[in-house]
């Protein structure tokens, strides 16, 4: 059976997790370069990772995105308390912050399958998965990523969790943002995602109260392990 180490980090500031995801990275990748060199037994490989954090307020960029679905000048992020980062992942522009559920999947892909749409869907799956234990109904829409509600009706169409990912020599990084208790004014100072005519939401608001960061956490930490056929360290 695959191994993975799970991490629940807590809150931290992005740029110390980013760092935190690059080191897992290199980690990862040096260990299957000594495979592949001989160096090491072949059959010797490093756990993956999967990191869970909430993230002090911050804005980051995807490679293809636009800056200009930052709608702050620098001294506004200030005033808001807020920080930001163009990064090295897939995607536009989103937000992070306090009552967010965030997942790091450090893992190389090639103990799985080689196909970043399904590891994609994936992702999405595990927190449909979870959103019908709390009896939220959600889907997805063709040529988007995401998790969507309503994603069949255009007028009412709103997003509960986002993407992006970093995938290189098929080792991920980044992940996605699943918004469970988030104060969802903040998304009002980007386009999130690029995206103009979609709206937010959190399971918070479907829900009409304060939900369970702990009991989210559990369930979508045991679909990941179900979806990929892993067990954690």
């Amino acid at each position: 059976m695959k191994q993975v180490q799970f991490l629940d980090v807590g809150t931290m500031a992005f740029a110390e997790c980013w760092q935190l995801q690059e080191k897992f990275f290199a980690e990862i990748s040096e260990n299957k370069l000594a495979r592949r060199n001989g160096t090491i037994d072949a059959t010797t490989s490093t756990p993956g990772k999967l990191i869970f954090v909430e993230h002090p307020h911050v804005f980051t960029l995807g490679k293809s995105g636009d800056e200009k679905n930052l709608l702050l000048s620098e001294s506004a992020l200030e005033k808001i308390d807020a920080q930001f980062f163009p990064i090295n992942r897939g995607g536009d522009i989103t937000y992070h912050g306090p009552g967010q559920l965030v997942g790091y999947p450090i893992i190389d892909l090639e103990n799985y399958f080689t196909d970043i749409h399904k590891y994609l869907r994936f992702l999405e799956e595990a927190i449909i998965m979870m959103l019908k234990n709390f009896g939220i109904e959600a889907g997805r829409i063709e040529g988007l990523t995401g998790v969507w509600l309503d994603a069949d009706k255009p007028h009412k169409t709103r997003k509960i969790a986002a993407m992006g990912v970093k995938c290189s020599r098929w080792i991920t990084m980044h992940g996605f943002a699943l918004n469970v208790n988030p104060d969802l004014k903040y998304f009002g100072h980007i386009v999130p995602c690029g995206i103009t005519d979609k709206a937010v939401t959190s399971m918070e608001l479907e829900l009409g109260r304060h939900v369970n960061m702990a009991s989210v956490k559990l369930l979508v930490k045991e679909n990941l392990a179900q979806l990929f056929g892993f067990d954690y360290t």
